[in-house]
């Protein structure tokens, strides 16, 4: 019988000792919250906050082949990769469903970096092992020897900027580099997230991840940093309008339904599922939209969306937005329904909501 216990990160006796309230998420043991998820969400919206994202899978990958096999895999063109850059990108299956969604990174002498989501670590491994043929090169799963925070809100760059040895406010987005962090860590930064705000991400040894984060925590004491759980980092990328598997995406939905068809390169060559999405991507029959509901009660993964007595689609995300202070949704439905301002209902709990659909993202930072 497989072992059901869950998986600990690095940090995992820090948050248990800091008031962590953890639960069981995607095989790990992780926090969902601390103070509180709106407290927890507007410290990052209006500072900085610290995020344990260390149960995200890591894999690194060598060889001569190993670009060619990483393009075969993925939607994207990794060939227009370079040294320090960074692509969002997906991997799909035969009929065109997503496994996962991924950030490529390329590093020197050509050796590439992926981050997946937890819960498919073993579907994106088992998915490159099935389509290794041909491609002389390896992968090897670092999750569990490296940690992984994030640095998020607009003061993240007066947070982590001084205690990494390279300037940052160099790096740009989706770009990362290697130094030295909290005097002699080494650490792969990069300026990615997934909160709407501005940030880092940095992969340590794990024997370093609570010197780093400590250090971390002790440079943005200015600016209100706190530890942020699981449950404000939904609401903060849910206002940011940013997918999340098993919710706006699975591998029944394909990107173009998904809004994320803007990583797929038809036009790159072969790749698994290739077929099926040239098909797919011509006219998609189902669209993700943002709808903004009247009241204020909330509208959860599986309610039904209606117009006109037909039913249009179902919801897969929705909250009471904490920085925008209304409930709002997103909702893959009919794409002739699709255009902001449609007046449709959503079934709440067997109650009727009135709602209009609204451009996403629902939330953007303000410029600097």
């Amino acid at each position: 019988m497989a072992d059901s216990t869950p998986l600990k990160t690095p940090l995992h006796e820090w948050h248990v000792a800091n008031g962590g309230r953890m639960v069981d998420y995607a095989g790990w043991s992780m926090p969902v919250q601390y103070a509180g998820v709106v407290e927890e969400h507007q410290t990052v919206r209006r500072g900085v906050g610290l995020f344990d994202v260390s149960h995200m899978g890591r894999l690194v990958f060598d060889g001569p082949k190993a670009l060619g096999w990483i393009n075969t895999v993925t939607t994207n063109d990794a060939s227009k990769l370079e040294p320090g850059k960074i692509q969002y990108s997906l991997l799909a299956n035969d009929l065109g469903g997503l496994i996962d969604d991924v950030l490529v990174y390329e590093r020197p002498n050509k050796i590439y970096s992926l981050v997946c989501n937890a819960a498919n670590r073993e579907a994106v491994l088992k998915q490159f092992a099935d389509h290794q043929e041909g491609f002389k090169a390896s992968v090897v799963d670092k999750t569990l020897e490296t940690a992984m925070i994030s640095v998020q809100g607009p003061s993240a760059l007066k947070t982590a900027g001084p205690l990494v040895d390279k300037p940052l406010e160099d790096v740009k987005y989706y770009h990362a580099l290697f130094a030295k962090v909290a005097g002699d860590v080494e650490a792969l930064v990069s300026r990615t997230g997934y909160t709407g705000e501005d940030g880092f991400e940095l992969i340590v040894p794990a024997a370093d991840a609570v010197k780093v984060w400590t250090a971390l925590l002790d440079a943005g004491r200015e600016f209100g940093a706190a530890a942020i759980g699981l449950g404000a980092r939904d609401t903060l990328r849910f206002e940011a309008g940013m997918p999340l598997y098993g919710h706006e995406l699975s591998d029944s939905v394909d990107p173009f339904i998904a809004g994320v068809g803007w990583a797929v390169k038809l036009d790159k060559g072969d790749f698994v599922g290739a077929e099926a999405l040239r098909q797919q991507a011509r006219n998609p029959a189902t669209k993700r939209v943002g709808l903004r509901l009247e009241g204020k009660r909330i509208a959860r993964q599986g309610s039904t969306v209606t117009a006109d007595d037909r039913t249009l689609g179902a919801v897969t995300s929705g909250t009471f937005a904490p920085t925008l202070q209304q409930s709002l949704a997103m909702a893959l439905i009919d794409t002739e329904f699709a255009a902001p301002g449609t007046k449709v209902t959503v079934d709440v709990r067997g109650k009727p909501e009135s709602a209009e659909v609204v451009p996403l993202p629902f939330y953007k930072r303000p410029k600097v």
